[in-house]
């Protein structure tokens, strides 16, 4: 279940793929163990794989967003990343939000109050743009205000629910919102999605320590299920006057902040995106900072960074196709 705490993964992890997953020595303590002891964390069987291969045949790139800690700016930077790429009218986009008990993403696309449409072929995702459509567990409640109060196995099985059952179309950006931690929607997405195709994981951190001692669980944890990290991004870095021009630093990088952590961990930095108060009245407003706020300091980092994530997801799409 959901309810363990997060602590230091063991040193010798045998993987979530493996057949010791949760029953080896080294599991002891890890607080995923009833998880991958109770097959949670094992790839989906032989004709449940073949179901999802078939669905996400034409979803050409997969990336997921993911972060340690909450608050952190993880389920803003999917929604500017959603509409930064689907900036390009040639290029079709969907955000799958599977931050069940915290689905943000309706309100921040200004979707709330829509809901799911059912065909003959799946569900319709809820279209923001007629190239940008939009997948959350917000449209299937009958308030915003509603909690979602569910155990493990019931996100894990609407996660694959809406992996299985979403009539996509044709898509060349994928972008997965998570929540924040490394537990049972973090397996499952990763799980169920290796029966297909995963670029990579974009992960979200702000400056200070307390925000980069649980990344670097979160960069753990794609070290262990062999989930290649795209890049780290640095939310909230600094503060430029928009009078003024100078910058302050209202979160302290104490540590050295998300360029320290990368040098030490060998991942590359992304970018360093300023706060903005434009930032959060787009999103509470449900539109796009990008068009909003066009000469901000904050979208110009933001463009940047969407041009690295397109560029490795493109090599790394050429590379494949070498392989192949």
């Amino acid at each position: 279940m959901a309810e363990a705490a997060e602590g230091p993964r063991p040193q010798d992890c045998p993987g979530t793929g493996s057949a010791q997953a949760g029953r080896a020595a080294a599991c002891q303590g890890c607080p995923n163990q009833r998880l991958c002891a109770a097959g949670a964390a094992a790839a989906p069987e032989p004709a449940e794989a073949a179901e999802l291969r078939e669905r996400l045949r034409s979803v050409k790139h997969t990336v997921l967003v993911l972060s340690g800690k909450g608050g952190v700016g993880k389920s803003t930077f999917s929604a500017i990343l959603a509409h930064g790429l689907a900036a390009d009218e040639a290029k079709q986009v969907a955000l799958l939000d599977i931050d069940i008990c915290g689905p943000s993403i309706p309100k921040m696309m200004g979707l709330e109050g829509e809901q799911v449409h059912q065909s003959g072929s799946g569900w319709s995702p809820v279209y923001v743009e007629e190239n940008l459509g939009v997948m959350s567990v917000g449209f299937l409640l009958s308030s915003p205000d509603d909690a979602v109060i569910w155990r493990g196995p019931k996100k894990n099985g609407l996660i694959k629910q809406f992996l299985r059952d979403v009539d996509w179309g044709e898509i060349d950006y994928l972008i997965v919102d998570t929540p924040p931690g490394t537990s049972d929607e973090h397996l499952s997405i990763v799980q169920y999605l290796s029966a297909t195709h995963i670029d990579g994981a974009v992960i979200i951190t702000t400056p200070q320590e307390v925000s980069l001692q649980d990344v670097r669980k979160e960069i753990n944890f794609c070290h262990k299920v062999k989930l290649p990290i795209i890049g780290v991004v640095e939310n909230m870095s600094g503060f430029i006057c928009p009078k003024c021009k100078n910058e302050s630093q209202i979160f302290p990088p104490t540590t050295g902040g998300a360029e320290k952590m990368c040098q030490n961990l060998n991942v590359s930095l992304l970018g360093k995106v300023p706060l903005d108060p434009q930032i959060g009245k787009s999103c509470d407003k449900g539109q796009s900072f990008l068009s909003e706020a066009p000469e901000s300091p904050a979208t110009l980092s933001y463009r940047n960074i969407i041009q690295r994530i397109q560029e490795y997801c493109d090599q790394r799409h050429f590379q494949e196709e070498k392989i192949i």
